[in-house]
């Protein structure tokens, strides 16, 4: 039996690409219109119908794609947390200094969610809530989580900088953690262009720098095992 091109497969494959370049584009604009409406109206008072009408689909090809509003919500997390990979990327790859790695990457990081601010302002109280499955700190999160803390993994990996051995291995959550509170002054932020999140990350980064670089001295070894002892048992 020819599996080739003229094989009798050949329709299914061809029909088949199509098939899921369509369902991505309707997927797109299902989470397009969603996130204008979040924006437009608010989290609590946009519903999936509401989402469906506008976005020119049925109610139930809404559901199909995506079960719930928090689904919706988590798609946004994943797009943005793709494009702060993306913006992140040519500087991971030329810098070697561990305070420009890191202040480049949360400067990427407000720069790529600066489209994405009223409606974080609007949402933000949900997330905010522990048992919310939109809480960054939730098991439905864990994906985009996961994949922030790779960032300042890499940003940890790739210093020249002299950083504890163990230290190194806690750091990247840790600076994901310190992130958590760049994005809850960023949320709060009135200021034009957000130029007092900018500046709180000139502030911070300095900051974390000089404990870091501090913490392979032999007599602050000490105080840096017992942070992380702390910091494991917290976790726990």
């Amino acid at each position: 039996m020819t599996m080739g091109r003229s094989g009798p497969y050949s329709g299914h494959v061809a029909e088949s690409a199509p098939r899921a370049r369509g369902g991505e584009k309707t997927r797109e604009v299902i989470v397009e219109t969603a996130l204008r409406l979040f924006r437009e109206r608010g989290y609590e008072a946009t519903t999936m119908r509401a989402i469906a009408a506008e976005a020119g689909v049925s109610v139930g090809n809404a559901y199909y794609y995506f079960s719930s509003k928090e689904q919706l919500v988590q798609a946004y997390y994943d797009r943005a947390q793709c494009e702060h990979e993306a913006a992140c990327r040519e500087l991971l790859v030329t810098e070697r200094r561990f305070a420009a790695r890191l202040s480049g990457v949360l400067r990427a990081w407000v720069q790529v969610s600066e489209p994405y601010h009223a409606f974080a302002v609007k949402f933000f109280k949900h997330a905010s809530e522990p048992s919310n499955p939109l809480s960054p700190f939730s098991g439905e999160s864990a994906p985009a989580r996961e994949a922030a803390i790779a960032i300042y993994r890499e940003v940890v990996e790739g210093s020249a900088d002299r950083i504890d051995a163990e230290l190194r291995k806690e750091l990247p959550e840790l600076l994901w953690l310190s992130s958590m509170g760049v994005v809850l002054f960023w949320v709060h932020d009135t200021s034009p262009g957000c130029e007092r999140t900018y500046r709180l990350i000139e502030v911070m980064v300095p900051l974390i720098d000089r404990l870091v670089g501090l913490s392979h001295l032999p007599g602050l070894r000490g105080v840096t095992k017992d942070f992380i002892t702390a910091m494991r048992e917290l976790r726990a």
